[in-house]
């Protein structure tokens, strides 16, 4: 059996625990592990990821369900708009975006700042939120698809990048915790079923490593539904603030990877260079350099 099998599972445990009473898979904290510790690779990560959050979820949306949590409004507004976010997700990671990771920094400015609101103001609970007009359930329902595009894209669900900014906007944690697995659960599949269908016209890694999938899903699922139960037990305050340190890891993931990657590709660049000059110093000016549409002599 290889390593990476049980390892995956030990770690999808311990963040599906800790993220899920927040409103959060752990899925956007799994993907760097799947990266640099498991050696998953891309884009196969990103299906992969998807396969945990469809194995993971039900254990937290489970336990909400015997605590008559599950569904509502809010659950069916996010579900509707990030299902399809998810499917156009998919064709623009695998037919526009395979390498890229723009989205990073943009997401790290958005999260960061509410991380930080979370776990330094979250003594002012949120105040009692009136009856959602037609206007503001538009707009969850545009966010939820602009989320599930981008969780489509990178695998990552999306619970944490909508948990924080409905909290935001009036929501408790209690109320979002199980609409965000719940659409995060949802997104998955279609995205799962998207890449699919992907791999049927590319050649190439997209379909998801199902057996390192299996172990992360299993380890997922205890934690998941441990992580749930635990929240009942956890005050508002403290979830609140939980879900802020979740955000502001995150947030510094992404800024990373926006770094790295400049980065890499500064690094990748010079060092093209320094061939291209080695090759024509060598050889002169008339052979080692290919012409746009001519094979080497």
């Amino acid at each position: 059996m290889p390593w990476q099998w049980p390892v995956g599972g030990l770690l999808a445990f311990l963040l599906a625990l800790m993220t899920t009473p927040a409103g959060v898979s752990g899925a956007v904290l799994l993907l760097p592990v799947q990266l640099s510790i498991l050696h998953v690779p891309s884009p196969a990560v990103t299906p992969t990821n998807l396969l945990f959050n469809v194995a993971a979820t039900p254990g937290g949306l489970l336990r909400f369900a015997r605590e008559h949590r599950l569904g509502g409004s809010l659950t069916r507004l996010l579900v509707s708009g990030s299902v399809p976010g998810a499917i156009v997700g998919a064709v623009v990671r695998v037919e526009l975006l395979s390498g890229a990771r723009a989205f990073t920094l943009i997401a790290a400015v958005v999260l960061l700042p509410l991380g930080l609101w979370l776990l330094l103001g979250s003594q002012s609970l949120a105040r009692q939120r009136p009856p959602p007009t037609r206007r503001h359930r538009q707009a969850t329902w545009l966010l939820a698809l602009v989320v599930g595009t981008i969780g489509g894209i990178y695998g990552i669900g999306g619970g944490s990048l909508l948990a924080p900014i409905l909290i935001l906007s009036g929501y408790t944690v209690y109320e979002v915790a199980p609409a965000t697995l719940a659409a995060t659960f949802l997104t998955s599949i279609a995205g799962i079923a998207s890449y699919q269908i992907l791999q049927l016209l590319h050649h190439g890694p997209i379909s998801p490593q199902w057996i390192l999938g299996a172990f992360l899903g299993a380890g997922g699922f205890a934690g998941s539904y441990c992580g749930a139960r635990l929240q009942s037990r956890l005050p508002e305050r403290s979830l609140r603030r939980l879900l802020g340190l979740i955000a502001c890891l995150v947030a510094a993931r992404y800024l990373q990877t926006a770094a790295t990657g400049s980065d890499h590709r500064s690094r990748s660049s010079s060092a093209q260079s320094m061939v291209l000059r080695a090759d024509r110093a060598s050889t002169g000016p008339a052979r080692g350099v290919l012409r746009p549409g001519l094979a080497p002599s």
